[in-house]
């Protein structure tokens, strides 16, 4: 087992985690609150997504807010901008700015 993979071939086919400043975290109720989802569809996007972290199985969810936004909004271009860091791009920004929070 290599980390929170299976195998290898799982660890590179995955995308790359969105990282995170801590103004743009959000828990788990706030996530709901923002999309209008249950807990259990935004799990399944914090995975199938990469969008937010937790260190156990037990720990809360850390959840990238605009990344989140943008999932619901199926903008994978812009989802795929954050993860390269183009914070500024205004795909990106624009997510940023609708939240409040510095991009």
């Amino acid at each position: 087992m290599t980390g929170l993979f299976e195998n290898r071939a799982e660890q590179e086919s995955s995308p790359w985690p969105v990282l995170m400043n801590a103004g743009e975290v959000v828990g788990m109720k706030r996530a709901e609150d923002m999309t209008g989802r249950n807990a259990k569809t935004i799990t399944r996007w914090c995975k199938r997504f990469c969008i937010g972290i937790h260190s156990s199985s037990s720990a809360p969810w850390e959840i990238s807010a605009p990344a989140l936004l943008m999932v619901r909004h199926g903008d994978v271009a812009a989802l795929e901008l954050l993860r390269e860091g183009k914070r500024l791009h205004p795909r990106v920004k624009r997510y940023f700015d609708h939240l409040g929070i510095p991009a």
